[in-house]
């Protein structure tokens, strides 16, 4: 199934110099099948589901601190997911219990940050949105939908 998530505005890095207006993201399973103006899109991929959210869409962030306070391994890896992330550095997820949440969630445990998100073809499908205020809107991890801003 192919969903279609768009936004005001796409950038492929959170420092890009040339965003899309009207930008989105095709999603087939876990991977990125295209990018570029939700017009376009619609029209190469017909029938598609469309999402569109308020806010500029891009990568999702690599969390670089300790998870929050949560009663529950897996309710703290959901809080990451809420801000926008899909990694975690691994000097924060040191428990048996937080790695286990974290990979039934598709989180990504990182050795170091190094890594530089990025909106990719044929790339993991790790999206977030955010609003003009910062908050997170939505994010998507590996494909799927894990948090919506209601």
């Amino acid at each position: 199934m192919l969903t279609i998530h768009a936004a005001d505005e796409l950038r492929h890095t959170w420092d890009d110099p040339a965003p899309v207006k009207d930008g989105a993201v095709v999603v087939e399973g876990a991977r990125v099948a295209a990018t570029g103006s939700l017009a376009d899109l619609q029209e190469r991929f017909p029938g598609a589901r469309v999402r569109r959210w308020p806010g500029v869409l891009g990568p999702a962030l690599v969390h670089e601190g300790p998870l929050p306070e949560a009663p529950t391994p897996r309710e703290r890896v959901h809080a990451v997911l809420k801000l926008g992330a899909v990694a975690v550095l691994e000097e924060y997820a040191g428990t048996a219990e937080l790695r286990a949440a974290a990979e039934r969630n598709d989180v990504v445990v990182l050795a170091s940050a190094a890594r530089r998100p990025a909106v990719l073809q044929t790339g993991r499908a790790d999206l977030a949105v955010f609003d003009e205020t910062g908050a997170c809107v939505a994010t998507v991890c590996a494909g799927r939908l894990v948090h919506r801003r209601r």
